[in-house]
C-alpha cells in the first residue's frame, strides 16, 4: 500500500469532525440542542474560540443552527455537505491572531518611516470608512485599504500582498458567518476609533504606540467575535440515539453532555 501524505488537521476541524460524528451517529437527533460553548470547551480541553470556529464550520455546512439567546441546534441538512478542506479555509480567530502579530510589527515600522504621502493614503481610507454603512461590501473595501496603506508605507510589495491576502480571508464563509452575528454599525464605529488611534501613533512617529494600537485593535476584534451567543444557561436536550427531539422552541429538560465526546487532552490549548 503506497504511503499518503499526512495532513496536520487544525484543532477546530478536529472538534467539528467529532461533533459531526456524534450527530451522524444519532447522539444528537435533528432538533436537539448541543451543550453550550463553555461546556464543550471544558469537556474537550480546548479554548472557547476553537469551539466557536468548529460550530461556525458546522453551521456553514448546514448541520447546525445557532439561535442567539436560545442555543445551538441540530438541523436536517438539505443535502449531504462535505466538510471544507482545512487547507482552504482558515479559522477566523487563527487569522486574527496572525494579523495581530504581523500587523503590529508593520505599524511599528510604519511609525518610523511613513511619509506625508503615506499618511495621506491612510487618512483617505479613514475618511471613506467614516462615510459608509456597515456591515457592507464598501466598508470592507475601505477597511482593507487602511491596512494595506500602512503596509505600503514600508515600501515592501511582499508585505502589502500578505496583508491584503490575510484581510481577504474575511470573505471566507466561516468568517462571514461569524461576522453575521456580531458586526453592526456600533462595532464599526468602535473599530473606526481604533483605526484612528493607529493612525495618530504613526503620525506622531511613536513606534511603540503604533504597534500597541494595532495589536489592541485586532485583539478587540477577537473579543467582539467571541461574545456570548446568549445561551449559556442552555444545555443539551435529552435526546436518545435515533430519537426525534422536541422542537427547539420548547427545549427538553437538561442533562450532561454525552460521555462519547472525547477530550482532546493532548491538543495544545488555543
Amino acid at each position: 500500500m503506497p504511503l499518503e501524505a499526512v495532513e496536520a488537521r487544525r484543532l477546530y476541524r478536529q472538534v467539528a469532525d467529532q461533533l459531526r460524528g456524534l450527530i451522524d451517529g444519532g447522539e444528537y437527533a435533528v432538533g436537539s440542542r448541543l451543550p453550550t460553548e463553555r461546556e464543550l470547551a471544558e469537556q474537550l480541553k480546548v479554548s472557547r474560540p476553537t469551539v466557536r470556529e468548529a460550530l461556525i464550520a458546522l453551521e456553514v455546512e448546514g448541520r447546525l443552527r445557532i439561535r442567539v439567546g436560545s442555543g445551538i441546534y441540530v438541523i436536517e441538512p438539505a443535502v449531504v455537505a462535505a466538510p471544507a478542506p482545512a487547507s482552504v479555509i482558515e479559522g477566523p480567530f487563527e487569522l486574527l491572531r496572525a494579523r495581530e502579530f504581523l500587523e503590529g510589527a508593520i505599524a511599528e515600522e510604519a511609525a518610523r518611516v511613513a511619509t506625508r504621502n503615506d499618511v495621506a493614503r491612510i487618512d483617505a481610507s479613514l475618511v471613506a470608512m467614516g462615510n459608509v454603512e456597515h456591515p457592507g461590501e464598501a466598508s470592507m473595501v475601505h477597511d482593507r485599504a487602511f491596512h494595506v496603506a500602512i503596509a505600503g508605507s514600508l515600501g515592501n510589495a511582499v508585505l502589502v500582498r500578505v496583508v491584503g491576502e490575510l484581510f481577504d480571508q474575511r470573505l471566507n464563509p466561516y468568517f462571514a458567518q461569524l461576522a453575521h452575528y456580531f458586526e453592526s454599525p456600533g462595532t464599526w464605529r468602535t473599530a473606526l476609533d481604533e483605526h484612528r488611534a493607529v493612525r495618530d501613533a504613526i503620525v506622531a512617529h511613536d513606534p511603540d504606540a503604533a504597534r500597541d494600537a494595532m495589536r489592541e485593535h485586532l485583539a478587540r476584534s477577537q473579543e467582539r467575535f467571541a461574545q456570548n451567543f446568549g445561551a449559556e444557561g442552555a444545555t443539551a436536550s435529552p435526546v436518545g440515539r435515533g430519537r426525534v427531539a422536541r422542537s427547539p422552541a420548547k427545549p427538553a429538560k437538561t442533562k450532561r453532555a454525552p460521555k462519547t465526546l472525547a477530550k482532546n487532552g493532548s491538543a495544545r490549548r488555543r
